[in-house]
């Protein structure tokens, strides 16, 4: 019954100032007029006691319950109506004259007054204490919010929270709290409601219509309205719907920038406090310092999730992994990096498409697999990164035009950003990020993609690096090889296909061919490598007429490059084909300034080789230009050689000649002559017999000594008998005992002839002299061409050539015939020479 009584009397209190002085003098005169009429009939004291406490109870509760305003007249009157017509001495007869009614008058209007100023007194203290009690709790909703803020509190838990003391401390039955998005509608981050009041959470509501949220985005200020009207599935709609008829709202401001509102309503006529929009405001700021919080923890969180995952990437390029394995690593952490996004990187291979080289993220994996080729060419991320070598994004795939973002929609894309692969000055593909919801992507997402996209492009650059290093290092081991035969005089052919070889192992070509150009439109297959080598083996000449890199070389004498065979004419054409020859190579050959022949190679795949196989093809080019040129110095060399060898055999033979028909037989005449006198002289001349014998005795010293000089010049057993009795003859003079193995048939060339035997002459004379030696054994046999000596003995060894011993003209006379000496002396283990020498049959 009391908060009855304390609300009626709270209506009367707000009554004018007027009608309340007139209701408190009229409840002084009626009280005065009551207590008059009861005072009047009562003589008993005991009974005017009673009355007495009776009408001080009824004062306490006027004063009470209603206000002093009142109390005070009524005392007052009641105290009047005592004095005047209870105690004694009473003037009832007296009453109302016009002298005390004026009293009764004054005394009225002073306790009226005096009451007027005591409830005044008391309504001003009353409101004070209700602020203070009002701020008190607004700033322990304040100070409890704030402590929710300073904890760390998820935003959602906070928004609940505001919501509930918002709705709380202002006597509101809804509170929301909303994020506006950037397509005009809120999402319901925060909801309180009274019992009873349904309102959607989470949900996302248009912001259109009369209400406090559409009021916030217009005005950015804190607003009040007495109105909600708005359309289904927008915010002022569903404040419609519960019958909200008063609300305020309150910006929310991260950063400078509008976030959302808080927005209170209540159903009742009254409405919300005065001023409520302005003290909700205290309450958003903690919202936003919470939300900044909240933004700057995740930040903080983003950049370290998003540092490992760039160290982690850039482990793997540091510990040189492969590039598929970077690929890889690179799509999976940006995925989870960005958070509910995919990610793919893409290939530009340079003909329109892009191909998929790794994916990221459970729904990317399914739409593309790895190896899918995109094309590149319409309105899509992908090829306007690629096309125009920057960043780009598409916010809404659903209001995109073009059939790539209708494949895109089909493949459940709604947005995405994508960033150039540029290695080096190339542009090499692109990554690009994705999610289902046609919602943007952060503004920050291409400066943070861009630095998965620098970490690809170095891993690319560090791998096409080791590569290009790698294929240096083969080439120059491949040329290295290849100048090694040629430094060592390999012979031509042998050069030739170690440069077919090379060439095809290095270039990854499947058909290589040397070629001397002949003249007329022939050239000659020096060496092939490949599936139809044996179809044009080395040696066959064929006709390079029409259309075909050998063709254009030998035009040009420049490299020259043929994409494709179809269509093309000409017998080298028709066996390119026919091997599925797609694309071909050829580099000129030139020695002295002259086009000699040409070095050409071709692919079956259809893809055109690098742009410096030409250069490429050209080293090993001038190594055959070199290995022909030293090959024709070399056998000029020989040649010249042997020629010398030659004239100097034919000379030697002439003079031994000479020497046999001429000088030697004048002095085998004279010895004949001498005898001849020495049998004439007297018996008894001995003195003359004595002289005759002394001359005839030098004279056949000279005559051995001549026979000597002429053998030592050239062999006349070699003429007469060839190399077997020639070595025959010098084993039996030798001075140490030769075993001879002998398998010679047919006599050989005059100079090889000579130059065998002054090999083993020499390699017997040096093992009496210089080896020490007890036993030599000698082989000789003929073997394709080649005439095979060994000679070894058993003596000291230690044989060095640069010392002489002869060695040193044996070298240039076998070299000279083409020929090549091995000579093996160890120390203690005796001497082994072994010589092959071309053979020229006689």
């Amino acid at each position: 019954m009391e908060p009855q009584l304390a609300a009626g009397w709270e209506r009367a209190r707000r009554l004018p100032l007027a009608a309340e002085i007139a209701l408190s003098f009229a409840a002084g005169a009626g009280t005065f007029t009551l207590s008059a009429l009861v005072l009047a009939g009562v003589d008993a004291p005991v009974v005017a006691g009673l009355l007495g406490i009776v009408y001080l109870l009824v004062v306490i509760a006027i004063a009470r319950f209603a206000s002093i305003a009142y109390a005070v007249p009524v005392g007052m009157a009641g105290m009047l109506a005592f004095d005047w017509f209870y105690l004694p001495p009473t003037h009832p007869l007296e009453f109302p004259d016009s002298v005390n009614l004026l009293d009764l008058v004054v005394y009225l209007a002073v306790s009226v007054l005096l009451g007027g100023l005591a409830a005044h007194a008391a309504r001003r203290a009353a409101a004070a204490e209700r602020a203070r009690g009002e701020i008190a709790d607004e700033q322990a909703g304040l100070r409890r919010v704030a402590t929710l803020v300073a904890r760390g509190a998820a935003p959602a838990e906070t928004f609940g929270f505001v919501a509930a003391e918002i709705g709380h401390l202002y006597d509101a039955e809804v509170t929301v709290v909303l994020r506006y998005e950037s397509d005009r509608t809120g999402t319901v981050v925060g909801l309180w409601s009274v019992p009873g009041a349904e309102f959607p959470h989470a949900a996302r509501l248009r912001l259109e219509g009369a209400g406090a949220a559409a009021m916030v985005v217009e005005t950015g200020r804190p607003v009040r309205t007495e109105r909600f009207e708005g359309t289904e599935g927008s915010i002022a709609h569903c404040f419609a719907q519960l019958g909200a008829r008063s609300g305020v709202g309150a910006p929310i401001t991260v950063d400078g920038r509008l976030w959302g509102a808080v927005v209170a309503a209540t159903t009742r006529p009254d409405g919300l406090p005065v001023g409520s929009e302005e003290h909700i405001a205290a309450f958003t700021e903690l919202v936003a310092t919470a939300i900044s919080n909240a933004q700057a923890h995740q930040d903080l969180r983003l950049l370290a999730d998003e540092q490992a995952a760039l160290r982690r990437v850039a482990t793997l390029v540091a510990k040189e992994s492969s590039p598929t394995e970077v690929f890889a690593k690179v799509a999976e952490e940006a995925a989870g990096v960005f958070g509910e996004v995919d990610c793919a990187l893409l290939h530009d291979e340079g003909d329109g498409t892009a191909n998929v080289v790794a994916v990221g993220g459970v729904g990317m994996a399914a739409r593309y697999r790895v190896g899918t080729r995109l094309p590149v060419d319409g309105d899509g991320v992908a090829a306007l990164v690629l096309r125009e070598g920057r960043a780009r994004r598409i916010d809404d795939y659903s209001s995109a035009p073009g059939a790539v973002a209708a494949g895109a929609r089909e493949r459940g894309i709604g947005s995405a950003v994508g960033c150039p692969v540029v290695v080096g000055e190339r542009r090499w593909g692109a990554i690009v990020v994705a999610r289902p919801e046609p919602e943007p992507l952060p503004p920050e997402t291409e400066a943070r993609i861009a630095q998965f996209a620098d970490l690809v492009a170095t891993a690319i650059a560090n791998t096409e690096a080791r590569a290009e290093v790698a294929r240096l290092a083969e080439e120059q081991a491949a040329l290295r090889r290849v100048a090694t035969l040629v430094a060592e005089g390999a012979a031509p052919p042998v050069v030739f296909d170690a440069v077919a070889g090379e060439m095809g192992s290095l270039l990854d070509a499947d058909h290589l061919l040397v070629c001397r150009y002949e003249p007329g439109i022939e050239l000659t297959v020096l060496a092939h490598r490949g599936s139809s080598a044996e179809e044009v083996p080395p040696g066959v000449r064929i006709s390079h007429e029409g259309d075909s890199v050998e063709a254009v070389v030998r035009r040009s004498g420049r490299s020259a490059r043929m994409e494709n065979y179809e269509g093309a004419r000409g017998m080298i054409a028709e066996l390119a084909r026919a091997a599925g020859l797609r694309v071909a190579v050829g580099a000129p050959i030139v020695v002295d300034g002259r086009l000699w022949g040409v070095v050409s190679a071709g692919w079956n795949w259809e893809h055109s080789p690098p742009a410096d196989t030409e250069q490429r093809m050209a080293l090993f080019a001038q190594l055959v230009d070199t290995a022909i040129a030293n090959a024709d110095s070399r056998a000029e060399l020989i040649a010249s050689r042997a020629r010398l060898v030659a004239a100097a055999d034919d000379a030697r033979r002439r003079f031994e000649r000479d020497l046999h028909d001429g000088v030697q037989q004048r002095l085998v005449s004279l010895a004949l002559d001498l005898q001849g006198a020495e049998a004439i002289t007297p018996s008894d001349n001995d003195l003359l017999a004595a002289q005759l014998a002394r001359i005839n005795q030098g004279l056949v010293g000279a005559l051995d000594e001549l026979r000597d000089l002429s053998r030592g010049i050239h062999p006349a057993i070699l003429s007469e008998g060839g190399l077997t009795p020639a070595l025959k003859a010098l084993a039996r003079r030798s001075a140490v005992p030769v075993q001879l193995d002998l398998a010679i048939d047919e006599r050989l060339g005059d100079h090889v002839e000579v130059a065998a035997f002054y090999v083993v002459s020499e390699a017997l004379t040096n093992a009496a002299k210089h080896a020490r030696a007890s036993a030599v054994e000698v082989s000789a046999q003929v073997d394709d061409g080649i005439l095979r000596l060994t000679i070894g003995d058993d003596g000291v060894g230690g044989a060095d050539p640069a010392r002489g011993s002869g060695l040193t003209g044996l070298t240039d006379r076998v070299t000279a015939l083409g020929g090549t000496i091995g000579i093996a002396s160890p120390p203690t283990r005796g001497t082994s020479l072994r010589v092959e020498l071309p053979i020229v049959s006689r």
